[in-house]
């Protein structure tokens, strides 16, 4: 991973720190501007992903773990309905889990590059994945599969809020 790839990385973790800690009103641009983002990094990063070998299927998996892992994000953030604005609030457990899912991705990167080349270059032989950049289009994946699904489990929750119905009550 080049320097500005961390760079990136890090801007990326800051800004969703930024923007959703704390309480914030939910807005069409709230939820807008996260898919246009992801749209236009999807265009950037995926526009030719390996599809030797395996490779789909690596990817397949990050598209798998960022869905789970952006069903965790919207869980984490409560939305609720106070004087007629819809409300999210994201605290500390939604921060944690960015950090250890960006900084994991850092780490990852980090450790194939110095720590660990040997084995993740043999893993990838052994089953048959083309090299990095099968392995970063699925990190890449997973990136945008888990922010896609953090705004819609916060679109659903803000439907429900808007219709009379607890959240809470909704997911028990």
């Amino acid at each position: 991973m080049s320097a500005a790839q961390y760079a990136l990385n890090l801007g990326l973790l800051a800004y969703i720190l930024i923007s959703n800690v704390g309480t914030h009103e939910v807005t069409r641009r709230r939820l807008l501007l996260p898919v246009v983002l992801v749209a236009v990094a999807g265009a950037v990063f995926l526009n030719a992903p390996p599809t030797a070998g395996n490779d789909v299927h690596v990817e397949l998996v990050g598209v798998a773990a960022g869905v789970g892992l952006g069903l965790v994000a919207g869980l984490l953030v409560r939305v609720r309905l106070v004087a007629g604005r819809v409300l999210m609030t994201a605290g500390a457990a939604y921060a944690a889990l960015w950090v250890a899912v960006i900084g994991g991705r850092m780490l990852f990167a980090y450790g194939a590059d110095h720590w660990f080349t040997q084995r993740i270059g043999l893993f990838s032989y052994e089953h048959r994945i083309t090299g990095a950049d099968a392995w970063t289009a699925a990190f890449v994946a997973m990136a945008l599969a888990m922010v896609l699904t953090r705004v819609l489990v916060t679109w659903a929750a803000t439907l429900v809020v808007t219709r009379g119905t607890d959240v809470a009550a909704v997911a028990a």
